[in-house]
């Protein structure tokens, strides 16, 4: 009515940005893997590629290109990648879903050093653009060797298929992304120069470094358990935390990585990368928001504060697994282990002692550990906070009782675990420790997307927030540098039996602090 005043509420403008619960859907895209034919690819990349197709978060407009070697027709690469799907997937196969996916299904046939054959791949990525609709935008997955790199980048420079291309009236500029996974570097000279040859070719923002432990569920649980409840926030510091172990425990052995694995070893295939991305999330302060570029700076200023303790001697351990039982199985030593040489000091077992050198985190060791050949497999974090500063019990009464601890479950069974002491029923006063358990299994009914699908899917949509930045590796290549020098100065790792949890000299390197390892 006339003279009535709007009773309009004014719209908040946050209010206008997408609801992040909402499903993250891709624009129209290709991915075009090079190394399609080796393990990576057929069990994890085409089966999360395929999972991806089937939760409705790739468009139509999709398509997948393989390069390799091998003399395949479209069709050949097609059933390859059916196979896999049908081996590996994590959801169930729908025809209609496969044959979605088939219809955009190309491969090139060609060696890295072959000029035609790259040209013949900017041909057939014309063609999609213009068959498939995607719209010039494509991500280039080097699941290869490092040394393949410079050969590969090379011709995609050439080629002009590192460069987007301009768009066209009234279109968004389309774009060019490369993923490469790990290892990146064997140490701080190599990695920067590693850096600097991909960064010739694609810009650091079209970069993206994968590390698949970022992208699992409870990984990216962290952070919502530390920004999402106060509950910790207040004893989240070394005013409570007394020490925090980091582990990653495999009950493998090489079985057949020899050739990769010799002159490479556990520090360098794990700690480097997984372990300290692990405690850079553990430690960081409160990003300004969930924007890549916010989760990047924090983590940054973690790296930047990380310093390793000394002596190494005393601070660090190394070891080889030997023969022994895993199990109800009987194994052979790493030396050995076929195609391994028997004079190899390549570690399997490698642990470190680390101090952030900020104030929330000042006098709190962090012991990082990796290992192959140990008694499970297990990836979590431990978070194990000081003792009462006063028991008014009697030292009887409370003999069973351990230290409270927070463990965060990576794998195999992802959820977190509260460690408290509680009163065992009866007359007596007797305290012992209970477990408080979440589970992701027990707790959700949806299934958690593989690390790929989320991986894959955020290269896709341009979201950065999970793979490591240039400043982010050469700062942990320079954490890890010193003591891969000190190893290689001393003599050889020490044994330790299959299916035992490590070196004698790792628990020593606890024990002079008065600690000890978790035993999951």
């Amino acid at each position: 009515m006339a003279g009535e005043q709007s009773t309009a509420v004014p719209v908040n403008p946050l209010r206008e940005e997408r609801d992040q619960r909402l499903p993250r859907i891709a624009g129209p895209c290709s991915v075009v893997i090079f190394g399609v034919t080796g393990d990576l690819s057929r069990k994890k990349l085409m089966p999360a590629i395929y999972d991806l197709v089937n939760r409705g978060l790739l468009p139509p407009a999709f398509a997948l290109v393989g390069f390799a070697r091998r003399e395949y027709s479209h069709e050949d690469f097609a059933q390859i990648v059916l196979e896999s799907v049908k081996a590996h997937a994590r959801t169930e196969f729908r025809q209609e879903v496969w044959d979605q996916l088939s219809e955009g299904i190309r491969f090139v046939q060609g060696t890295f050093e072959d000029d035609a054959a790259f040209s013949q791949l900017a041909s057939t990525l014309k063609q999609l653009d213009h068959d498939r609709g995607t719209g010039g935008n494509h991500a280039f997955y080097l699941s290869i060797p490092p040394n393949a790199f410079p050969v590969v980048l090379q011709q995609l420079s050439r080629t002009g298929l590192a460069a987007a291309t301009e768009p066209e009236p009234g279109h968004a500029k389309p774009w060019r992304r490369v993923v490469i996974e790990k290892p990146f570097g064997h140490d701080l000279k190599s990695a920067k120069e590693l850096n600097a040859l991909v960064n010739r070719t694609f810009p650091e923002e079209t970069v993206f470094r994968i590390d698949h432990y970022l992208g699992k569920e409870t990984v990216q649980n962290l952070l919502a358990l530390r920004f999402a409840n106060e509950l910790f926030q207040p004893i989240w510091n070394s005013n409570y935390v007394d020490h925090v172990q980091i582990t990653m425990a495999e009950d493998i052995g090489l079985g057949g990585r020899a050739g990769y694995y010799d002159g490479i070893g556990a520090a360098r295939d794990v700690i480097q990368n997984h372990l300290l991305q692990l405690l850079a999330l553990t430690t960081m302060e409160d990003p300004v928001s969930f924007q890549p570029k916010q989760l990047q700076i924090e983590k940054i200023k973690v790296f930047s504060a990380l310093k390793l303790v000394e002596p190494l001697d005393e601070t660090t351990a190394r070891g080889q697994y030997t023969e022994g039982w895993q199990g109800s199985e009987h194994v052979v030593g790493l030396l050995d282990e076929e195609g391994f040489d028997p004079q190899s000091r390549t570690e399997t077992y490698a642990a470190i002692t680390l101090n952030v050198d900020t104030r929330r985190w000042a006098g709190v060791p962090f012991y990082l550990r990796t290992g192959k050949r140990l008694g499970r497999r297990v990836t979590e974090i431990a978070i194990m906070f000081k003792r009462a500063p006063h028991l008014p019990f009697d030292q009887v009464m409370t003999e069973e009782l351990g230290q409270n601890a927070l463990v965060i479950r990576v794998q195999p069974d992802e959820g977190i675990t509260l460690r408290f002491g509680s009163k065992v029923p009866g007359s007596s006063m007797e305290v012992r420790d209970v477990n408080m358990d979440f589970s992701y299994g027990a707790s959700f009914t949806e299934s958690s997307p593989e690390a790929y699908e989320r991986l894959i899917l955020d290269v896709l949509l341009g979201v950065p927030s999970l793979f490591p930045v240039n400043e982010e590796v050469e700062l942990s290549w320079r954490i890890l540098d010193p003591v891969i020098e000190h190893w290689a100065a001393g003599g050889k790792p020490d044994p330790y039996e299959s299916g035992t949890w490590g070196p004698k000299s790792a628990d020593e390197m606890l024990a002079r602090t008065g600690r000890e390892w978790r035993r999951p």
